[in-house]
């Protein structure tokens, strides 16, 4: 059972999520939640349904799909935003590729960081002012830098050095023609309070967070999965594991960790003894160097 410090911990949480989020709708013309289906989007759509109600979220959502996702992912997507009544908006990396705003150095790249493109085109087409994430301070050093009202330039560009003070909870949300903000709700959690906060509500998560067997072969000293776009290379070994996603993104990249967790619950307790972050021990693409997701960032990406 959750102790009751962590409850009022995870309420307080919860509390400023909620208010950030009332934020949003009060402030902006024309909002969208980034909604991929995975555990920090669904926290953030479950806390969204406490603000405002099912069937009445005031924004859509927004996925954009690389073509390289998760079959399960996207099915459990698809069911959540029905199930909530919500406006689900899907928009392509494949139809960039088509429109030739998206060009692949090779056919087997990651399709992951040009999710920026698409996604600045999607705000251009719907016209959005504010786009809320999922994303968290404990994931990387750049999440740490950002603001929880993070503005971006009309080029979709962010200027970490230029951002604006956030004091007592006021945020200057003005924005010139063109300009949006990025909102990110849930910044002050923990990948620990994430997993608290789904076994405390029982929120439904794709299977692929749990513990299932998979064959994996060792690349670099992450676990990468055998799949039609991630084959064993010559000399790999084939093996089965018991393993889980701790995030969940384009199957290029995403790599899964050893873990006989079943539950929530025993993810609480096997988080507690993890000394890497999620993205430090799943996410191939984070680990070029140590300014990979800055500079994505400042290109676009979420």
């Amino acid at each position: 059972m959750t102790p009751a410090s962590a409850l009022s911990h995870l309420d307080a949480l919860e509390e400023e999520t909620i208010f950030l989020l009332r934020e949003v709708a009060a402030s902006f013309e024309r909002p969208a939640l980034l909604f991929s289906g995975g555990k920090d989007s669904l926290v953030l759509l479950a806390c969204a349904e406490k603000a405002f109600g099912r069937g009445r979220i005031p924004f859509p959502l927004l996925m954009i799909d690389t073509g390289h996702n998760f079959p399960e992912v996207t099915a459990f997507r698809d069911q959540r935003a029905a199930e909530l009544e919500a406006n689900l908006i899907v928009r392509s990396v494949e139809d960039s590729m088509a429109r030739g705003t998206v060009r692949l150095s090779r056919p087997d790249e990651s399709r992951n960081a040009h999710q920026s493109v698409t996604l600045l085109e999607a705000i251009e087409e719907f016209r959005f002012d504010a786009l809320i994430g999922g994303a968290r301070r404990d994931e990387e050093k750049a999440r740490a830098k950002e603001r929880l009202f993070s503005h971006r330039d009309s080029f979709g560009q962010w200027q970490p050095r230029q951002q604006r003070p956030e004091l007592w909870t006021l945020f200057n949300t003005r924005l010139h023609p063109g300009e949006h903000f990025r909102v990110f709700p849930i910044s002050n959690w923990t990948e620990l309070d994430v997993w608290q906060y789904i076994a405390r509500e029982q929120l439904a998560l794709p299977s692929l967070y749990y513990a299932h067997p998979r064959e994996v072969v060792e690349r670099r000293g992450l676990l990468v999965p055998v799949t039609p776009l991630t084959p064993p290379r010559e000399g790999e070994q084939v093996q089965t594991l018991n393993v889980r996603f701790r995030t969940l993104g384009d199957i290029t990249c995403t790599c899964p960790v050893e873990s006989d967790a079943a539950t929530a619950h025993d993810i609480v307790r096997e988080t507690l003894s993890s000394d890497t972050s999620e993205r430090g021990a799943t996410r191939m693409d984070d680990q070029t160097s140590d300014a990979s997701m800055e500079k994505r960032k400042l290109e676009g990406y979420f």
